[in-house]
């Protein structure tokens, strides 16, 4: 059974991809504040090179592979951002990278992944079944397969997030992170509880994507459907981020489409920034809205 990192794993990842992925600014949004009646910070995540946070986690997992391991190469499933992260810093690296990308990626997504340097293959229509192809590839291959978020190495590397964000504004009262598997939220978990033990800590997903939520609070909802959040529709979260948000994630809340859509418009018209995964925090002794 894979062991969730340590605050001390999250430390030495952030010293382990110092410059080489973007230290991003975090800024109180005054408009938001004023709409939401809370002073309301934003992480901008989307200003790494391959615009996610996605970099830091692959890059930390890419680190600590061996020379072997290296010489082998790596294969990783996605439709978006963790290929990208894979394939950019593989290049970076001179590790050989293969990605498999379900069939209907769009054909952007899949020559940026192509420009980074790795091989990309197309097979199936879900990440699902690029992910159970990834998995037959690496065993025939030898490969060594990086997972998008169930993965200690790759959590840590997601949990510097947390660290900068603290160090930016200390007295942060409430972390809001995005799920899709999980792998953000519970790196940001992890550190943020062990520099601030009593910060609040809410995941938020689509509605029609609860899997997390189901998976820790042991709910039956409906799961599918076309959604704005594409980067979070996860069926399946991972069973170590699972496990670590059962025991840290205050809350789980579910956000319609309507409100993605508003929420996404709101923040190009106010911010000029298109949102990835973005968490939001809250200064104390201010109620935040739900």
């Amino acid at each position: 059974m894979l062991q969730p990192p340590t605050i001390d794993d999250i430390r030495a990842a952030t010293q382990r991809i110092d410059g080489n992925v973007v230290r991003t600014p975090m800024l109180v949004s005054r408009t938001l504040s004023e709409i939401i009646g809370a002073e309301v910070w934003l992480k901008f995540e989307n200003l790494q090179f391959t615009a996610a946070y996605k970099e830091r986690g692959a890059l930390n997992k890419l680190l600590q592979l061996t020379p072997e391991e290296r010489a082998r190469g790596v294969i990783a499933a996605s439709a978006g951002n963790h290929a990208q992260a894979v394939a950019y810093h593989a290049k970076r690296l001179g590790i050989p990278a293969v990605i498999v990308m379900p069939e209907p990626t769009p054909t952007v997504k899949v020559t940026q992944t192509q420009g980074h340097g790795a091989e990309v293959v197309l097979y199936g229509r879900i990440v699902d079944d690029a992910f159970a192809r990834a998995r037959e590839l690496a065993l025939e291959n030898g490969y060594v397969f990086v997972h998008a978020f169930d993965d200690p190495q790759i959590i840590a590397g997601a949990g510097t997030v947390a660290l900068e964000m603290l160090e930016d504004a200390p007295d942060l009262d409430t972390i809001i992170v995005p799920i899709g598997g999980g792998g953000l939220m519970s790196g940001v978990s992890i550190a943020a509880r062990s520099v601030k033990p009593g910060i609040e800590l809410i995941g938020v997903e689509a509605e029609l994507y609860p899997s997390m939520k189901c998976a820790i609070q042991h709910c039956n909802m409906p799961l599918g459907g076309d959604t704005l959040a594409e980067g979070i529709a996860v069926k399946q979260p991972g069973e170590l981020t699972s496990r670590i948000l059962a025991e840290y994630a205050n809350d789980v809340v579910l956000v319609s489409e309507r409100d993605l859509e508003r929420a996404v418009a709101m923040l190009v018209g106010i911010e000029k920034t298109v949102s990835s995964s973005k968490p939001l925090m809250f200064e104390p002794r201010i109620m935040a809205a739900p």
